[in-house]
């Protein structure tokens, strides 16, 4: 037999002699793990290792190239310390263990819980092992989350890098001292909107002179290493100069908890109300003055005017420069409204600068639109569309109540197996009768399993095959031949919308549609 082992270890070890080496308790699971496998006479065939991951993260690197192995069936068995050493998760555990690896021919060994799943008589131990493992990190997520928290509503600094413009103190763990080079930079900024100018023309300014914006300046300094995904990434914007304008944290406030995790089990980052934030004043050295701090938030205040009647725009996020990748803004020349990409006017050498009108977007768009009704509105399409719908939903409805006779049959079958043992203990039949029955019983209990799954696999393949046919037609038909186009037909139809910028000698934009169908 071809065994993989597998070990993990979540916890920062100071016994490794630089990051490249293992762990002494990875070396430990490595040395118990083999010494098993030697004594079932297993073949080993490969060792995947993860130091330093939680069990909730299933993106780890030699757990993901030992999944990717057993798709391709490299080996037999997948032997593991304990089941928490392949993952914490109980959905994750019970997707592998029960329905993919037994799919696959694999065999799944922890050793310290006596997991296999060759044994089917220890699937519900195995079930509730991986319970037990999910309410463990649900319980560590809620106690290192009050930890945090605790020391936030203290004036802490939690975070892997401090804000720009400041640096961690090495000396009193979770504060912060001034970065002086960062620092100057945010004082000019803060003069320079006092002084009139606008946060593009700041942006601009800061790129032509060739300042770091803060992740450069990061990388520069070698807090983190990322490796730009495009020439503009490295460039100040509009964003980064109006976050700097309004955050606390430059007047001395600690101000954390602005964005936070789903759960423990998405971490994905969502922004939280501002009455949730953690604010604590006076936690560190300001580097703007009060006084300043009012004058600006005046001028951005004054600044910022409603669109007229308080409409969003009919694109608003919806385009995209086809150059660089970033979303175009409006503006207004002469009356009339434009998209343009703000890349070129923080940095020419960064992109081309796509520039297209509205109106001429809209006409484009609800051509687009007339020509997909006249594709797909012809009547006659339409009508085996229809017919086509109405077969799988009369399909369904046979299906369904095949279901329900099933279901009813497998709980007769349930009780007649109860009535056997009851005519069993009161001598009605003897223990060869009832086993034979039981037996008979338990066999048309099975098939009726399976036609109940296949009739469910069945139902769902309908189900899914009826809204997709219906939902491209639906859409259509909802906005057939429109005269105007009104910002709830985008958000319904358009993905979004890549406008190129435009060729030299060329008068017209290229413009490409990602619908939503």
């Amino acid at each position: 037999m071809r065994v993989a082992i597998y070990c993990r270890l979540s916890e920062e070890d100071r016994n490794k002699a630089c990051e490249s080496d293992d762990s002494l308790s990875i070396q430990n699971q490595k040395a118990m793990l083999l010494k098993y496998a030697q004594e079932q006479g297993w073949d080993v065939v490969g060792i995947y290792s993860d130091d330093d991951y939680t069990g909730a993260d299933i993106k780890r690197p030699a757990f993901q190239r030992m999944l990717d192995d057993a798709s391709k069936k490299q080996f037999d068995i997948i032997l593991c310390k304990s089941m928490s050493r392949f993952v914490r998760d109980s959905e994750v555990s019970e997707r592998y263990l029960h329905r993919i690896f037994p799919r696959l021919g694999i065999r799944f060994v922890s050793l310290t819980d006596n997991v296999d799943t060759a044994v089917k008589a220890n699937k519900k131990s195995r079930q509730i092992m991986g319970l037990v493992n999910e309410w463990y990190l649900e319980d560590m997520s809620a106690s290192i989350k009050s930890v945090l928290d605790h020391r936030r509503e203290q004036g802490f600094h939690i975070g892997s890098f401090a804000l720009y413009g400041y640096e961690k103190d090495p000396e009193h763990k979770g504060r912060l001292i001034i970065d002086e080079e960062a620092a100057s930079v945010v004082r000019e900024v803060y003069t320079m909107f006092e002084s009139g100018y606008g946060k593009h023309t700041i942006a601009r300014i800061l790129n032509e002179r060739g300042v770091p914006n803060p992740t450069e300046y990061k990388r520069r300094k070698g807090l983190r290493y990322k490796p730009p995904a495009s020439k503009a990434s490295t460039l100040w914007r509009y964003p980064a100069i109006s976050d700097m304008l309004t955050n606390r944290m430059y007047l001395g406030d600690m101000v954390q908890g602005r964005y936070g995790n789903i759960s423990y089990k998405d971490k994905r980052n969502v922004p939280r109300p501002k009455e949730q934030w953690i604010i604590v004043e006076n936690t560190h050295e300001p580097i703007i003055s009060h006084e300043q701090w009012e004058r600006v938030q005046g001028l951005i205040a004054q600044k910022a005017r409603p669109f007229a009647g308080g409409e969003i725009g009919v694109f608003a996020r919806k385009v995209v420069c086809g150059d660089c990748g970033c979303i175009m803004r409006s503006c207004k020349n002469h009356g009339r409204y434009y998209l343009q990409c703000t890349t070129r006017h923080v940095s020419r050498d960064a992109c081309g600068g796509a520039f297209i009108s509205v109106d001429r977007l809209e006409e484009t768009v609800l051509c687009e639109l007339d020509k997909m009704s006249e594709a797909y509105m012809d009547r006659d399409e339409l009508e085996r569309g229809v017919e086509l719908f109405d077969h799988f939903q009369k399909r369904r409805d046979r299906l369904l109540a095949d279901l329900d006779k099933y279901c009813k049959m497998q709980m007769d079958y349930a009780k007649g197996v109860h009535d056997l043992y009851l005519d069993k203990t009161r001598g009605v039949i003897d223990d060869d009768m009832f086993c034979s029955l039981s037996r008979e019983f338990s066999k048309q209990k099975k098939e009726t399993e399976q036609s109940i799954r296949v009739c469910e696999r069945e139902i769902a393949d309908i189900e899914e095959r009826m809204a997709e046919g219906d939902d491209r037609r639906t859409r259509i038909e909802q906005y057939i031949h429109p005269k105007k186009l009104t910002r709830s037909m985008c958000d319904a139809l358009i993905e979004h919308i890549v406008i190129a910028p435009r060729e030299q000698g060329k008068k017209s934009d290229k413009i490409e549609i990602y619908w939503r169908f």
